[in-house]
């Protein structure tokens, strides 16, 4: 045998490299070189003879993925591995469907709609509909088909699927959109990205001359990150490897795949855990090995995300070890608040940097949510720590936040052409660029600002009534909020612009995930504005200005010198794949990671817990755990206990340097609020209020907070009907409270009388 390709490797990475069979299951924990394993395994089947170049198709999910192994395949064998299939599930796709382009009714020179290119197809789709985009978004219609495609589930079908929904939420209209929105892209010889890989599943199933040529030519498949694999590309697995889509049959081609169910992270995403959880199952035959030496972290880091990812049931057992030794107990720190956290992190950074000579670029700082990101970057501008947001936008930069201070310019100055051009029709509001350009050349001939030009459309040409009658509304609505501005602080304002321009709305109205992250930030800025009137009493509108603007400029954060680098922002699920020498795993407190949105369900629980894991064993010598007993929550500070997380990692492993934060009569006070349904500064939060529908689970509905901006005002009266993106039609039974604490009591039939909080309820009166 030639053991060229096992010299170095472990008894299981060997075994890994060499076995012969029909289906290999590599379970691959975190660290435990599978990168090298599956190359090495590749390397060994072209040097054995056991196959040629074209006869591999080795399917990874980035196309740096595929890059990095193809390069490293060349390095072992040479040249001759350039004819071997590498690459993502898409583009190995792509590539048959060009070959194939007649079987599947497309001509070979078909286009390729990116996001942007189905968006505004579904929104010509929308407008022959009659479907109003307030209520259902071009974007969620979108990403909604988009997860048709991922099922396998062709138009007709998702008729079938939602016809007994109401049709006034998403998932019947996307099922009556799915059909003319196919036609069209079928009209234009066009794909969209999903439909890739459904296409090519077809192609097989229904040509089945077509699936033995490829059978034939692909001995050798090999699938990297399977826990990530949706339900299409589990069938196209078993496409390729002659198992037909669901049903059994007999594998023609050698299956190795790779991966952990304990770093399946993206269900929001369409992956399916159960793929690699149930594989034996599909491949009765497979031989099943564990990959759990460890050749990144040390034993302590190790141990940690042990203890935590076994209060999980979903999972494979597994014990991650290294001969690497115990190294430094992990750092636990309890912050008073997101604040004093994020003064914590940069003073132990600099502390790193000056005492252990750590450079920037060796730490890390992860979060659940891109918000989180917001006070750690502030505070590093003001300790001049070099850093980058990776996988995200600057918290400053991100275009919710970058629209709501256009706002708040705009109040501030009506003069501000930059500040107005850019929130004149966001949300769309029926202002349209014809209509921009004639108030562009009216305030050209009149010599004054695009803003003063809002008022004087008499000397403006080209101006329908409609758009007349909408710029009208725009005028009247900055108006309204510079007198709230007069008398409140710009937390209250803030507030009032997400609400009253139907930005908020608009956001929640999306079935897109990274908006609910969207309505997060600006919730964050809420509580910039706040923290600002609490530092400045008697700060103004134009002083927060200043001070963002202070923050947000780019050129505060100086360039690292001596290629120290920079210090890495990110979001947990960005940090999959990396290490860092110096983690900082933050916001480890009961609603913020794990996420409010995934405790009540035990499966999304489940990956919040494997998402720690994936945090966790990013570390490779230093690992930190931080936690804030008070934290800005949707725009209100609030009490959270500590992350069951941190709670599940053994005690005698950190190192506390502050396990308690809020004395014994605030913390006493903070939790009675709190499971009150108010949050720690008195102002009502969204504790008990289901976010996704607005539901209350609390009977209680607090005073609206002194100076506080209205909420939604929709003209709901007893007896109106309305309908609910979830919960569908029903009839207003009663009403309760104002502003932002008005509730509506709605009678949903057979789902009974819900209590919605109308601020966060997506509903519509009918």
């Amino acid at each position: 045998m030639d053991t060229r390709f096992v010299e170095g490797l472990n008894p299981q990475q060997a075994e890994a490299v060499t076995h012969e069979g029909p289906a290999l299951l590599i379970i691959a924990g975190a660290g435990s070189g599978k990168t090298r394993v599956l190359t090495h395994r590749i390397a060994h089947l072209l040097a054995s003879g056991r196959a040629r170049p074209h006869e591999i198709l080795a399917i990874t999910f980035t196309n740096k993925a595929a890059s990095e192994m193809r390069g490293r395949v060349e390095a072992l064998v040479g040249p001759e591995a350039r004819s071997m299939w590498v690459s993502t599930f898409h583009a190995a796709c792509m590539r048959i469907l060009r070959r194939e382009h007649d079987a599947v009714g497309l001509t070979s020179t078909f286009s390729i709609y990116d996001t942007a290119d189905s968006v505004n197809l579904m929104r010509l789709v929308a407008k022959d509909l009659n479907l109003d985009p307030k209520q259902f978004s071009p974007k969620a219609l979108a990403a909604r088909v988009g997860r048709f495609k991922d099922e396998l589930i062709g138009p007709e079908e998702a008729v079938r699927l939602t016809e007994s929904a109401s049709r006034f939420t998403l998932e019947h209209v996307a099922g009556q959109a799915y059909g003319p929105y196919q036609a069209r892209l079928e009209a234009a010889n066009a794909v969209d990205f999903d439909d890739i890989i459904l296409k090519s599943v077809r192609l097989f199933e229904e040509h089945p001359d077509i699936a033995v040529k490829y059978r034939e030519q692909f001995r050798h498949i090999l699938v990297d990150e399977y826990q990530d694999t949706n339900h299409a590309q589990y069938v196209l697995v078993r496409e390729f490897v002659g198992m037909g889509g669901a049903g059994t049959g007999t594998a023609t081609a050698s299956l190795t795949v790779v991966g952990d169910a304990d770093q399946s992270i993206y269900a929001f995403r369409g992956a399916n855990i159960r793929n690699i959880l149930e594989f034996e199952q599909d491949f009765p035959d497979a031989h099943i090995i564990r990959l759990e030496q460890n050749y990144r972290s040390t034993q302590t880091i190790l141990s940690a995300a042990n203890a935590v990812i076994a209060n999980n049931t979903e999972r494979r057992p597994k014990n991650l070890w290294t001969d690497a030794g115990a190294g430094e107990r992990i750092v636990g720190y309890a912050a008073d608040t997101e604040q004093d956290e994020a003064r914590f992190i940069a003073e132990e950074i600099t502390r790193l940097m000056g005492e252990d000579n750590r450079a920037p670029s060796e730490v890390a700082v992860m979060y659940r949510a891109n918000a989180q990101s917001r006070a750690i970057e502030e505070r590093f501008i003001r300790a001049e720590i070099p850093y980058t947001v990776v996988g995200g936008t600057r918290f400053y930069e991100r275009t919710e936040i970058k629209d709501m201070l256009a706002y708040l310019a705009a109040v501030a100055n009506e003069n501000d052409d930059v500040a107005v051009r850019r929130i004149v029709n966001t949300p769309r509001r029926g202002i349209g660029d014809a209509a921009v350009e004639g108030i562009e050349a009216a305030a050209r001939a009149a010599g004054v600002s695009f803003g003063a030009a809002l008022r004087r459309l008499d000397e403006a040409s080209r101006m329908t009534a409609r758009a007349r009658a909408a710029v009208e509304g725009f005028v009247a609505l900055l108006d309204d909020l510079r007198a709230l501005a007069a008398d409140n602080g710009p937390a209250a304002l803030i507030d009032a612009v997400a609400d009253r321009t139907g930005y908020l709305a608009a956001l929640r109205a999306s079935d897109d995930p990274q908006d609910a992250s969207r309505i997060e930030n600006v919730m964050e800025l809420v509580a910039v504005g706040r923290e600002y009137g609490e530092e400045n009493p008697d700060g103004t509108l134009t002083g927060f200005l200043e001070k963002v603007a202070l923050v947000a400029d780019a050129d505060q954060v100086p360039d690292a010198d001596g290629g120290g680098g920079v210090v890495t922002l990110m979001t947990l699920h960005t940090a999959k794949g990396l290490e860092y020498p110096v983690v900082f795993l933050t916001g480890l407190e009961e609603g913020t990671f794990p996420h409010a949105r995934s405790m009540e369900t035990p499966g999304e629980l489940e990956e919040e817990r494997r998402l720690a894991y994936v945090g966790l064993t990013r570390a490779k010598e230093r690992l930190y755990l931080s936690r804030a007993e008070v934290r800005s929550s949707w725009g209100a500070p609030q009490y959270f206990p500590a992350s069951r997380f941190v709670e599940e990692v053994p005690g005698d492993l950190v190192d506390w340097r502050r396990s308690e934060g809020l004395d014994e009569l605030e913390r006493a006070r903070a939790e009675r609020l709190s499971r009150r349904g108010e949050s720690w500064s008195g102002i009502y939060g969204t504790k008990g209020v289901d976010r996704a529908t607005g539901t209350l689970d609390d009977r209680r509905v607090p005073p609206s907070p002194p100076g506080s901006a209205p909420g939604p005002d929709l003209g709901l009266g007893i007896g109106d009907r309305v309908s609910h993106d979830q919960y569908g039609l029903g009839r207003v039974v009663a009403l309760e409270g104002s502003g932002h604490n008005a509730v509506a009591k709605v009678d949903f039939g057979d789902l009974g009388v819900k209590r919605l909080l109308l601020r966060f309820a997506p509903v519509v009166k009918l």
